[in-house]
Order: structure tokens, then sequence, then C-alpha cells
């Protein structure tokens, strides 16, 4: 695995770590998190495509810069694309989970360079029902220095992970990322309780979609799944069976079936050249 660092529209620099062998595909990972939050993953979809799995603003390897805004991460995605597009010759396929997939789908809008996109329970408004003071509660924590205990907060009341995904997640090389980018928690889960899907920020897309939503994801999530999947012409839901929102980690061999199906689709379809 190589890394390199591509240059955001702002000036900022984006690590992207690269691997295996195919067309390529970009992967975004979601809040509380880096690279790493991919681990499972990558090894299985490595002789099938090229991985660029990236660290988003503010974490990992990647910088960052004061006056935060989802639109810059939209920019930087966006780079990212158009970077491996212009290395491998062709159009790639673009993959994101939560808020990742958020990003990625505001990438999608900024981009020529697209295949297809495949987007795992994107973060919006109405997926999840925020108590009052649910979020100064883990602000609190964050202050105070208890930053691990903000992380088990989120993924346990926020993400839904169970006390057995928890545990092997804190078993993992990846839990440190996750600690360590647990200061960037509050501001993205503000615009998950904040800002609502609106089809009309993204009628310009008309990539082919894959939309990936755990079969025990809860009501919320199905709600804004089905509400992206009515907005964009060219678009699918893939159920994972068995699984809610952290399938890459609890089931990776589902999401990676998923993801390879689904760019052989494009190959045979000449989609992606």
């Amino acid at each position: 695995m190589t890394r390199e660092h591509i240059i955001s529209k702002d000036g900022t620099p984006i690590a992207v770590w690269t691997s295996g062998d195919g067309p390529p595909l970009v992967m975004v990972h979601g809040a509380m998190a880096d690279h790493l939050a991919l681990a499972a993953l990558v090894p299985l979809l490595e002789p099938h495509v090229t991985v660029h799995a990236v660290d988003r603003r503010g974490r990992g390897a990647s910088g960052d810069r004061d006056g935060y805004a989802v639109e810059r991460e939209f920019a930087d995605v966006a780079a990212v694309v158009d970077a491996t597009a212009r290395r491998s010759g062709r159009q790639g396929v673009l993959y994101g989970h939560s808020y990742g997939a958020t990003c990625a789908l505001g990438a999608a809008a900024l981009t020529r360079n697209l295949a297809g996109l495949v987007l795992y329970e994107p973060g919006f408004a109405g997926v999840f029902a925020y108590p009052p003071g649910w979020l100064d509660r883990l602000e609190d924590l964050l202050a105070a220095g208890a930053v691990e205990d903000a992380v088990v907060l989120a993924m346990r009341e926020r993400a839904g992970v169970t006390p057995a995904q928890l545990n092997a997640m804190r078993a993992a090389p990846s839990w440190a990322a996750r600690v360590a980018a647990g200061p960037t928690i509050a501001r993205e889960l503000r615009f998950d309780q904040s800002v609502a899907f609106r089809a009309a920020d993204h009628a310009g897309i008309d990539t082919p979609v894959l939309l990936l939503l755990g079969e025990h994801s809860p009501p919320g999530q199905r709600r804004v799944v089905q509400e992206i999947a009515a907005a964009l012409p060219d678009c699918r839901i893939a159920v994972l069976a068995g699984q809610q929102h952290v399938a890459q980690v609890a089931a990776p061999q589902l999401v990676a079936r998923e993801l390879v199906t689904f760019v052989d689709s494009l190959r045979s379809s000449r989609a992606m050249v």
C-alpha cells in the first residue's frame, strides 16, 4: 500500500492510500474514523480493483482548516476522483459509508469522472432522532478530554453498534484512529441532525448508483435511503442481510460482494472503460 497527498480546492492535503489491481475505486470512510476503518474490506477488493482509500480532512494523514463546511469535503473527494481518473485514464467508482457516503454524494455533482457511485447509508437529518441535549452531552465529553467516552457514546447510541461489535472494534488496529478522530464527531453529527436530503441538490447526478442498506437498520435510515433512491434516475437498493450500519466491519464479505458485482456490471455494460 502506498500513500500520497492530493491537494484539494482550498489547498488542504488529502491523504490517499492505494493498493490492488484493476479499475479505480475511491473509498470514503465515515465519522469517527480514518482509512483504517476500511481495513477488513480492502483485502477482499484488491484482487478486483485498485483501491484508493481516503483519509478525510481532519483525520489520519490528511490536513484540515478552520471554518469547517461539508462542501469542502465534497471538493476533497471530487479532487481524489479526478486525480485517480487522470492517472488511470478511465472513470472509476466512488464508495462512501455513512457521513462518507454523504460526502461522496456531494462530490458526485462536482466531477465528470465517475462510472458509478455506491452509498452505504448516507447520513442526513431524520436518520436518527436526537434526544434533547444528546449532542450537548457528547460535546461536554469532548470538552472534558474524554474523547474515547465520546466515541463509545456515539457508536452505541448513534450508530447502533452492539456490545459485541463494539468490543471487536475496540480490539481492531483502527480503534486508535477512531479515537484520534473523536474531536471531529460533533461537527459531523450537527450536520446529521439538521440537514435533510433534498432531491434538488442532486438533480444533476445521472451515473449509476447502488445504495446499500442494512436489513436491520432503523426506520429513519430506511426512509432516507428510499428518498435518495427515488430522487436519482439510475439507482437501486441492495439490502445487506442480517446487518445494520457497520457491515463493513461486521460482515465485510457482504459489502465486498456488492461492490465487486457492481463494478463488474459497469465493465460489462462498458460504462467503466
